[in-house]
């Protein structure tokens, strides 16, 4: 066999995973359809990401690369601002992370994996995969020169993010609960000079007439910002400009975006993506498992992306050591259900956001100071921690807090 596992992506999800794989003596080949360093969003990290990066031993590879300090979210609208701090949530652990440029983020992860003696082949498209044989799994790629090759294991783990190679060639992928959106966005130089901006915190602010459209702001550390902006699908239809004009006047359409970009420099075409919400069937089968985006994308409102796909991995990497040993393993109670744990209190709080409950539960500045510490370790993205009553029922308790805030 060409490796005891295969993985499919070399992003957060596939680099993690391969290098924890790695550390435990397992061969690991990583396939990555495309050249790194390669553009990615999902820039802004949240603090449940750096136990993880700490586990994987890459966390100091990280630390080294000066991304910029976060620690917390600013939320804006219609002149209202509010700010979590994720230092002062109720989850012990992390409350701070970084926000960062995610094609150098993911190269520093990618090239941790291969120091740890992981093989990463680039430029490399699967376009097919047998797991009729038990033991051993086959996928069949092209390179980047149109050479053939096929590639056996004893596991898969698909990590391709939003190419989500497995769930297309097994049929697995189901429609997704979510209503279709579409997101428009560009790094821009920022200059922002406003006195009371803080770079350490994530910027998310609601268009002051259309609370279901929303904005992200993401400082960088080299004076540069990642912006961009949520809408309905078919919002954009028939607007006039180019995309980069219309993620503009959108943005200045925001009161706090028009005072901090006033003197920003829109240097980089804008890029769209839409109908990026996904579901699987199932995240596990014999030989595969999915980690990340390959087997679900909620939405990017509370940068969850990159923590799903580092607690996917994080999951998913003792089962596979102990399936390579011989041993017994239940992936379905033991990964799916537990992963889905947290994505299900995620679904919860977007779902709140986009009809307006936990918008109103956020900018509620008198009610909130008793349940503020339990949101910003949602906004952390601490879902898995049962110990916290917000991720518990969570539809209800949001509507329950929500009935008593004043509307926005």
């Amino acid at each position: 066999m060409d490796a005891d596992v295969l993985i499919i992506g070399a992003g957060p999800a596939g680099s993690v995973a391969g290098r924890m794989l790695r550390r435990l003596g397992h061969k690991v080949v990583i396939l990555e359809s495309q050249r790194f360093p390669r553009f990615s969003i999902g820039e802004s990290l949240l603090p449940q990401c750096m136990p993880f990066l700490e586990a994987a031993d890459m966390l100091d590879a990280v630390g080294a690369e000066n991304f910029q300090f976060k620690n917390g979210a600013a939320f804006s609208h219609a002149g209202k601002l509010t700010e979590f701090d994720f230092r002062q949530k109720f989850t012990p652990g992390w409350g701070t992370t970084f926000q960062v440029p995610r094609a150098r983020f993911d190269q520093v992860l990618a090239d941790s994996a291969e120091e740890s003696g992981v093989c990463i082949h680039y430029q490399h498209n699967i376009v097919a995969a047998d797991f009729g044989t038990p033991g051993q799994a086959r996928l069949s790629g092209v390179d980047a020169e149109g050479a053939s090759r096929d590639w056996t294991a004893r596991l898969v783990l698909d990590a391709s993010g939003f190419g989500r190679v497995l769930p297309r060639l097994l049929d697995l992928e189901t429609p997704s609960s979510l209503p279709a959106r579409q997101a428009l966005f560009t790094h821009i130089e920022d200059r922002i000079g406003t006195p009371d901006y803080d770079r350490n915190k994530i910027l998310i602010a609601i268009h002051p007439d259309r609370h279901e459209i929303w904005y992200w702001l993401i400082p960088f550390s080299n004076g540069r910002s990642s912006l961009g902006v949520v809408v309905p699908q078919g919002f954009l239809d028939g607007r006039d400009g180019t995309p980069l004009e219309i993620l503009r006047g959108l943005a200045l359409e925001e009161p706090r975006l028009a005072e901090l970009l006033i003197h920003s420099r829109f240097d980089s075409p804008a890029n769209t993506i839409g109908g990026y919400s996904a579901n699987v069937s199932r995240l596990s089968g014999a030989g595969f498992a999915l980690l990340g985006n390959a087997g679900e994308f909620l939405d990017p409102v509370f940068s969850s992306g990159v923590t799903i796909a580092l607690k996917s991995a994080a999951l998913a990497v003792p089962l596979a050591d102990r399936q390579l040993r011989g041993q017994s393993v239940d992936w379905h109670t033991d990964y799916e259900l537990a992963l889905r744990k947290g994505i299900e209190v995620f679904r919860a709080y977007v779902e709140a956001w986009y009809d307006g409950r936990f918008q109103r539960v956020i900018f509620d500045q008198c009610r909130l100071d008793s349940v503020k510490a339990m949101v910003s370790s949602i906004l952390a993205g601490y879902a898995w921690d049962e110990t916290n009553p917000m991720t518990q029922r969570c539809g209800k308790r949001i509507t329950a807090i929500a009935e008593i805030c004043p509307p926005l």
